[in-house]
Order: C-alpha cells, then sequence, then structure tokens
C-alpha cells in the first residue's frame, strides 16, 4: 500500500540499527505500537521476536491481526471462489462509486459492486461459523489490501479523481496476503497507544507516531470502513465517516510532545526506537531533550523519499526527501 509513513523502503535501515543498539537476539519482545500496514513488525516476527502490535485505526489491526497474529498453517484453499462471486450493490457500490448517485468516484461501479460481494459473504461465513477468526482476518486483510490497489484516487481517501485513471479501471481480483510464520504469544491490540503502554511491557518498543497534522482516521476512512462495515453515517463530499476517538493526539502541535513523553514515561521496555523527521511538528531539539530525561539516547539518520502524496499535492515542498531519524533511547531502571 501506498501508505503515509510507511517503512517498506526503511526497513533494512530500521532492522541493522536497532540490532546494532539492542544487540541480535530475537528471543525477546518487539512492541510495534503504532503499526500501520504492519511493515516493521512483520520483518522482526520473521526473524523470530515475539511481537507485540498495535494501531488506533481498525483497518490497521485487521491487517495485523493477520500478519502478526496468524501463523502457518492456514489453509483458505475452500475460499478461493470468492474472486467468483457477483457483486451486489451493497454500502461500498451505494456510497462511494458514481453510478450508485452517489457522487462519489472512489472505485468503479463493478469494483465497488465486486468488494461488497466478498464483505458480506466473510461476515456470513464467520456468523455461520463456516471460518474461524483466523481465517476471517485472513481474508478480511486480503481484501483491505486488494481494494486499495484498485482506489481512485491520488495516494490517499482524503479525495477522488474526477476521472477514473487506468489501474482503477482493471477488475478487481482478491489477492491472498502472505502468512509470515513466528514464535507463539505474538499479540495484537486496537487501543489509544498512552492507555495500551500501561499494560505491556518487553525488551524493545519501536514507534512511529504520526509526523504532523494529517491525520490517518480522514485520509484511510474508505478503508476503515471496508473494514468495520458498519454502514456509518457519512458527511460531506468526499463521505467522511465520524472520527470520533481516532483522531490523534500526535497531529497536534499543542499535544504531541506531551503524550509522547507520556509513553516514554511509562514504557517498561530496556530499548525504545522513535521514528520521526525532519518536517515534524515536535522539534528535533525537543525530541533530544525529552528522550534524554529517561536515559542513554543517540541518534541515526538517513535521507528518505517524500510520500507521493506531497509530491503530487503539495506544490510547495523544495525538496523531494526527507531526513528520517531514528531516535534511541536505553532507558534507565
Amino acid at each position: 500500500m501506498n501508505y503515509i509513513g510507511s517503512k517498506h523502503t526503511l526497513t533494512d535501515f530500521l532492522t541493522r540499527t536497532i540490532e546494532l543498539v539492542s544487540g541480535d537476539a530475537p528471543d525477546r519482545t518487539f512492541a510495534d505500537l503504532f503499526a500501520g500496514t504492519g511493515v516493521v513488525g512483520k520483518t522482526f516476527k520473521a526473524k523470530g521476536y515475539r511481537v507485540i502490535s498495535n494501531d488506533l485505526q481498525y483497518y490497521s489491526y485487521v491487517l495485523n491481526r493477520h500478519l502478526i497474529g496468524n501463523r502457518p498453517p492456514l489453509d483458505v484453499s475452500r475460499f478461493f471462489y470468492l474472486n467468483e462471486l457477483s457483486g451486489v450493490d451493497g454500502f461500498v457500490y451505494r456510497h462511494y462509486c458514481a453510478g450508485s448517485g452517489s457522487g462519489r468516484n472512489y472505485f468503479t461501479d463493478g469494483n465497488g459492486r465486486r468488494c461488497d460481494a466478498v464483505r458480506l459473504e466473510l461476515e456470513r461465513l464467520r456468523n455461520a461459523g463456516e471460518i474461524n477468526d483466523a481465517q476471517y482476518f485472513y481474508l478480511l486483510a486480503s481484501l483491505i489490501q486488494s481494494i486499495d490497489k484498485y482506489a481512485n484516487t491520488a495516494s490517499v481517501y482524503g479525495a477522488f479523481l474526477k476521472h477514473i485513471k487506468k489501474s482503477a479501471e482493471r477488475d478487481f481480483q482478491l489477492e491472498l496476503l502472505p502468512v509470515i510464520d513466528g514464535v507463539d504469544g505474538c499479540e495484537v491490540y486496537n487501543e489509544d497507544i498512552n492507555a495500551l503502554i500501561r499494560r505491556v511491557e518487553g525488551d524493545i518498543l519501536y514507534l512511529d507516531p504520526p509526523y504532523n497534522a494529517r491525520q490517518y482516521c480522514s485520509n484511510y476512512h474508505v478503508l476503515e470502513t471496508i473494514a468495520r462495515y458498519d454502514n456509518p453515517p457519512l458527511s460531506g463530499k468526499t463521505g467522511l465517516r465520524a472520527a470520533g476517538e481516532q483522531r490523534s493526539a500526535y497531529c497536534s502541535s499543542r499535544t504531541a510532545a506531551d503524550v509522547l513523553e507520556d509513553v516514554l514515561r511509562h514504557a517498561r521496555f530496556q530499548y525504545i526506537f522513535l521514528s520521526y523527521n525532519n518536517e515534524g511538528l515536535i522539534p528535533l531539539e525537543e525530541i533530544q531533550t525529552i528522550m534524554r530525561r529517561y536515559g542513554a539516547y543517540e541518534m541515526f539518520s538517513t535521507d528518505y523519499r517524500r510520500f507521493k502524496a506531497d509530491t503530487d499535492e503539495n506544490r510547495r515542498h523544495r525538496s523531494s526527501s526527507t531526513i528520517e531519524y531514528l531516535h534511541c533511547l536505553i532507558k534507565d531502571g
């Protein structure tokens, strides 16, 4: 997925630096508590770490419930018929496709109907006891990952395009995500990190909070609705769902530093790593000051290509790249 803040291209840098500081001993607990699409967590799971994953967004929870929570074998061969289902006029078609009269153009009519058919069938299978939770989240995560490839947007769901772009014209096909092997005991949560941090503990804590005022609940609201399929009331031209408690305090310059320090204060982890870039809401010097209060501090950095939506839609940026900092804290006590 073309995801805001994705660490896909930074995985090698992060993995190498984290293990340089904390040592290469995979029989430990690694917490990824702003998990997003699970790129970092699944990397450490595959290396043999027990992973604790969390994110405030439910679609992210679904992705990580599979990528982190599931292990092979996981037989879904009997469910390949999902790609053969005929489309239905469900919530996605009625509210996110132009042919329904909604005025919204997130998907072609055919792809919206196909998405509805698969989503409704998954709910039926689960309610009928024909699939268990592991299979349900495997298939639902695969649906979320797959349908995103057919979205008629520039990068995020803050707006749709007026005309259907080429990649969105293709006929939707459900593609199954990999099943990643790992150790027993991985955990996946869908909570506010500042509440969860008081209940979890381990060896390594990786933090990748939002860097700017761009709320994930607004930019991925369509995926949130597909994940929940809860028929929410929608508002405005773009069909936003009510954000409720999904608005993050890390997206406000008034609160970001305070909630970050709250996590550091209550974290029961020896090694804490924070990803943040040079254009984030919290100034570099303030992050350094906060982290040094809690133990030995060090910083690493690398150049990082700017997120696609910034270069496409926000022309005021002069640089095509940013500096990605990895702040490292070895916590006292």
